[in-house]
């Protein structure tokens, strides 16, 4: 990989990871239009964790706010907070793509990265976020969350193994279908994300590690720097313009690049 293919890739990782657009369709469709070699999930993980230490980073203090809680809430007799309960949501909601992650890896790290899925994917989830943009009451925070909405929005996250669905874009929908506000279902599938990222991202490294080929360690730790630069400035100001724009130009985006993806498929 050249330093412009880093540059390029790492830039449409962090601006796409935490809009409702599927960064990973991005990632596999970059290198196709631009002629590079596909760079390979190694290189995708790496800027995943730069998105991950940026959402980490963005959200500091709340998540302080919810480890001291939790780890205080374990204590025999002591009370939950919305913020202890926040961490046993999240953790719920992480366990239906646990599962699915161990049972589906091989058929989405091969036999899914196409254009005609890609394309699919696009248009049928970017519809399905319109209409609970759309049709969702928008009455509920984040902390509102009940372990039954917190399974619900996990459920939704598995499908988000198929590229071009988004993960952000699925749970964001789901939080919507639940009745979150535009915002609080941003920043329930932001939290989420910390996890989900977290194993991926340790289960690729692992495998990296263990495995004698070479790896470019530079290329991966630039395309990391990058991503969590970009990913940043982009959830700061997604969550600063979420209510005011609505989902709508994410939508029409979506519609658009599907149409352009069955265009050149067939």
């Amino acid at each position: 990989m050249d330093s412009l293919q880093i540059l390029i890739l790492a830039l449409v990782q962090g601006l796409t990871e935490f809009l409702p657009i599927s960064s990973s369709a991005h990632l596999i469709l970059t290198p196709m239009l631009l002629g590079y070699q596909d760079q390979g999930l190694a290189f995708d993980v790496a800027v995943h964790l730069g998105s991950l230490l940026a959402v980490t980073t963005y959200f500091r203090h709340e998540l302080i706010a919810m480890a001291r809680d939790f780890f205080l809430s374990l204590r025999k007799g002591a009370r939950q907070t919305e913020n202890s309960r926040m961490v046993w949501m999240i953790i719920l909601a992480t366990l239906p793509i646990v599962v699915a992650g161990e049972l589906f890896i091989s058929l989405v790290e091969h036999d899914l990265r196409s254009t005609s899925v890609i394309a699919t994917t696009t248009i049928l989830f970017g519809i399905l976020l319109f209409w609970y943009d759309r049709k969702g009451n928008q009455s509920r925070d984040e902390y509102s969350a009940s372990w039954r909405d917190a399974l619900i929005i996990g459920g939704f996250q598995v499908l988000a193994l198929i590229p071009g669905t988004s993960r952000s874009g699925i749970t964001m929908t789901a939080g919507l279908m639940l009745g979150l506000t535009r915002e609080a279902a941003s920043r329930f599938s932001f939290f989420l994300s910390i996890p989900t990222i977290l194993m991926s991202g340790s289960m690729v490294t692992l495998e990296l590690i263990s495995n004698p080929a070479p790896v470019n360690w530079l290329a991966m730790g630039s395309g990391a720097l990058l991503s969590f630069a970009s990913a940043y400035i982009c959830i700061h100001y997604f969550l600063q313009l979420i209510n005011k724009i609505s989902m709508l130009p994410f939508v029409i985006y979506r519609l658009l690049l599907g149409g352009v993806l069955v265009w050149v498929s067939l």
